[in-house]
Formats: structure tokens, C-alpha cells, sequence
């Protein structure tokens, strides 16, 4: 395997551990917060969303991608974000809207927001 190839799949594996990683983190803040009482639903859900996210950036600014942020990639950062959640809901509606399984619609996004979300990172926000 060329050593360009062997990067890249090892940088993508990264890209997608750091978004489990986010995940993770996401979703047991919101559990964290619901369980203890400490937040109603839409805080929990908002708080576990806002932390994932940050982190998500972080890990992928210094880990994934080695760069420095700047004003300009945290914007950036937003769009690839806002893009990927557009191609999520566009899945989801035609899965449901096909086969009545939004579930199907969302497994089948997740390929395509990492390959997307990774791409557009390596090439346009931490480039």
C-alpha cells in the first residue's frame, strides 16, 4: 500500500474515532444532566450537543488535522456541520418517505456525513 494511502485511512480512522469519541461525551452529558435532575430534556440535549461539539473541533483541529484554529475554521467548521445535519434530515426523509424506516435513513447517513465531514475538513477547514 503507498505510504500517501496508508496516511490517509490512518487519518480517517482517527476522524472517526474522535466523532465517537464526541459522541460519547455528547450523550452521556445529557444522560449525566437528565439522570441527576440537574436539567430539564432541551437543556440535557443542548448541553450534551454543545460539549460534543467543541470537543468534536478541538480533537480534530489538534489531533486529527494537527492545525491551529483560526477565526476562519470555526466558521467553516459550522458549515461542514450545517451541511452534514442537512444531509442527515434529506436521508432520513427519504428513507421514511420510501421504505417507513427513518432508523435505515440514519444508519445509511453515517458513511456518507464521516466521508464528508472528513473531506471537508482535511481540504477546506484545517487546510
Amino acid at each position: 500500500m503507498p505510504e500517501r494511502l496508508f496516511f490517509l485511512q490512518r487519518q480517517f480512522m482517527v476522524f472517526v474515532a474522535g466523532g465517537v469519541l464526541s459522541a460519547l461525551v455528547d450523550i452521556g452529558l445529557m444522560q449525566l444532566l437528565l439522570s441527576s435532575g440537574a436539567a430539564p430534556l432541551a437543556v440535557a440535549t443542548s448541553a450534551g450537543f454543545a460539549a460534543g461539539l467543541m470537543l468534536n473541533y478541538a480533537f480534530h483541529a489538534r489531533v486529527t488535522f494537527s492545525r491551529m484554529t483560526q477565526r476562519h475554521s470555526l466558521l467553516r467548521y459550522a458549515c461542514v456541520v450545517a451541511l452534514n445535519y442537512a444531509i442527515t434530515l434529506a436521508v432520513v426523509a427519504l428513507a421514511q418517505s420510501l421504505l417507513g424506516m427513518p432508523l435505515v435513513g440514519k444508519l445509511l447517513s453515517l458513511p456518507l456525513v464521516a466521508a464528508n465531514g472528513f473531506l471537508l475538513s482535511k481540504y477546506w477547514v484545517f487546510k
